[in-house]
């Protein structure tokens, strides 16, 4: 079986995923400075059709990170301030009435773009967060009977403060399922934050550095190599991993809720991205434990009891993964 594996290393070609790849990180380093893992969840959700949900205190590039990766790709980009008042139509779009002609047109709202960013979605009520369901899971909106679809790639980067922050309201569970991940995204380090400090104080032009992150992908080339990591091969006795992994948050004793069957579509494919990245024709175990966290984290709800405790899903998840045996 090794043999036959290292033979699809061999026969996989990955050298212009890996140039875009590097080319996208290398762009970012202009701008971010740590935030590695981030980047890389990113990455792999773009090379895996996905959307993300980014979580974290203001202030740590969540917003700034997500914008830069949009420059990076040659694409339509749109940013969405989510707010208390904003109303569904506000971003689908709505019919105006043209008294000249006595009919309506249907104006687009600007969730029509191919990278759209949702700055704050867990500040809008639950109304506005629950026009994004078909859109991001059918990639179409229905508007007075009228299917329009989105232009390819479309991807979704939503950031959030934590719901403990005064003024949020929880995201639904159907609205959480949508998302391929939940990146938590934690302070930088000394080091770090001193090499922002740096930066800040010796640049001349913040506006000039932000402009000088360049597109490295289109539209074409991503649709390429999306095909090229859907070919990743993945062995039967991993595919019967990645649901025993989900299975397992649906008959654990310290969740409410375990994860749904998107959970297993959602490990696959980015576990065939990461696989991809980092030069293999093939998923190891190791793929699909790395990224279990940001697939399952947000998709699952710990009991009343877990939580007074202080338990967090990332330990239950955790848990699940040691506890289930790993195919070799």
């Amino acid at each position: 079986m090794e043999e036959a594996l290292e033979g699809l290393e061999t026969q996989t070609d990955f050298s212009a995923l890996h140039e875009a790849v590097e080319g996208i990180q290398t762009e970012l380093r202009k701008v971010i400075v740590g935030q590695q893992q981030f980047i890389d969840l990113l990455l792999v959700a773009l090379l895996s059709d996905g959307h993300v949900l980014i979580e974290g205190l203001p202030g740590i590039a969540k917003t700034l990170t997500a914008k830069m990766l949009a420059r990076t790709v040659d694409v339509d980009f749109n940013r969405i301030q989510f707010t208390p008042d904003l109303m569904p139509s506000d971003v689908l779009g709505t019919s105006v009435f043209h008294p000249g002609s006595a009919s309506f047109e249907y104006k687009k709202g600007p969730i029509f773009s191919n990278l759209v960013l949702i700055d704050e979605i867990n500040r809008a009520p639950a109304k506005t967060q629950a026009s994004l369901f078909e859109v991001m899971e059918e990639q179409h909106i229905t508007h007075d009977g009228v299917l329009y679809p989105m232009s390819s790639p479309f991807m979704v980067l939503a950031t959030q403060n934590p719901i403990e922050q005064e003024g949020t309201y929880r995201l639904p569970e159907a609205q959480l399922d949508r998302f391929m991940f939940k990146i938590l995204v934690e302070y930088p380090t000394l080091e770090q934050e001193l090499a922002i400090l740096t930066i800040h104080h010796t640049e001349k032009n913040r506006k000039e550095e932000l402009e000088n992150v360049k597109a490295v992908l289109t539209a074409e080339q991503v649709a390429s190599l999306r095909v090229q990591v859907k070919g990743v091969h993945v062995e039967a006795n991993l595919l019967e991993y990645m649901v025993q992994l989900v299975g397992q948050t649906r008959a654990n004793k310290s969740l409410y809720l375990g994860a749904s069957p998107r959970a297993s579509i959602a490990l696959l494919n980015s576990s065939k991205a990461l696989a991809a990245i980092r030069g293999r024709g093939f998923v190891t175990p190791e793929d699909i434990q790395e990224l279990a966290p940001a697939v399952l984290r947000h998709r699952i709800l710990l009991t009343p009891e877990k939580e007074m405790e202080g338990i967090t899903t990332d330990e239950v998840i955790k848990q699940i993964i040691q506890k289930t045996e790993v195919p070799r």
